[in-house]
């Protein structure tokens, strides 16, 4: 496929890392499948990619991330079981995960050498054309009766047809713990990047605009992340990937809209297990009494 295609198939997830912030409870299982209210992190990943419009997805995994595969597969014992007992409501759930039109494919990082090194990994499955990458870590829930963050990201990407960041403004505080982004505001909401830098100290940012987990990259980003030097923390840094992308091709910085919850941290994740169980519509008018019973 031509690398002038505009529209987005196919979406690479990182969900190779240890989830050491979560142990004990990652210590067997992985972080991507802690469940907020009831469902997974990954899915709610996955759900968001369907929904932009991309049926194929890459999982890079790891050691220990076989629940991943195995969620993402037909649970014939399970499905037979509700069926029998006529559980017809749980068997559409079940089966709900895995849509007939959607394929996974799945690519091992042998060894945690960044983010970048991670969806270096899945050039092969990728192919000549732009991707989305999603960090399941970060949950992102669009506006009420609005679009899905990826799904606004792949429709800007239609209309530009550059590499596309999703950013938020974060507290000067927080840079640190973010790849950063400056340049010049070419629309309502959208930065032509002109500088990058990945987890500035405060007083070297550029900028407050820190890069949240969804990208639409071109294809050319595998080649800048084969021949860049590693970056922070020793790492391969899909930062540094992009930021050389930035000599020789546009890449622009969108402002979603929607939430976003840092799943990487107990207190994000904590803020979206609260918040989506109140708006859940089977348990979320119940669990608003609960907790206004609550002396806080």
């Amino acid at each position: 496929m031509s690398t002038s295609t505009k529209r987005i198939r196919k979406a690479v997830f990182p969900v190779a890392g240890f989830g050491t912030r979560f142990l004990p409870a990652t210590k067997a299982q992985p972080k991507e499948m802690l469940p907020v209210v009831d469902k997974p992190l990954i899915q709610y990943a996955v759900e968001e990619a369907y929904a932009a419009g991309i049926r194929d997805m890459i999982f890079v995994t790891g050691r220990n991330k076989r629940a991943i595969e195995d969620h993402y597969d037909t649970a014939y014992e399970l499905e037979s079981q509700l069926e029998a007992s006529n559980k017809l409501e749980l068997l559409k759930i079940a089966q709900s995960v895995m849509p007939d039109d959607m394929t996974c494919s799945y690519v091992r990082q042998p060894r945690m050498l960044g983010l970048g090194h991670a969806v270096l990994c899945a050039e092969h499955l990728v192919g000549d054309e732009p991707f989305a990458v999603l960090l399941a870590d970060d949950l992102m829930v669009g506006p009420e009766d609005g679009e899905p963050v990826l799904a606004q990201m792949t429709r800007a990407f239609a209309r530009l047809g550059g590499s596309l960041l999703a950013v938020q403004e974060v507290p000067l505080d927080q840079v640190k713990r973010y790849g950063i982004v400056a340049g010049d505001m070419i629309e309502e909401g959208m930065v032509k990047v002109s500088r990058m830098v990945e987890k500035p100290k405060p007083e070297d940012a550029p900028s407050r605009l820190g890069v949240a987990g969804r990208y639409i990259l071109t294809p050319g980003v595998f080649n800048e992340i084969r021949n860049q030097p590693k970056g922070a923390g020793g790492e391969i840094q899909l930062t540094d990937g992009i930021a050389s992308l930035m000599k020789k091709e546009p890449v622009y910085a969108y402002s979603y809209q929607g939430v976003r919850y840092d799943c990487g941290s107990k207190e994000g994740f904590l803020q979206a297990s609260v918040e989506l169980a109140l708006a859940h519509p089977e348990v979320g008018a119940q669990f608003r009494a609960y907790l206004k019973t609550l002396e806080l």
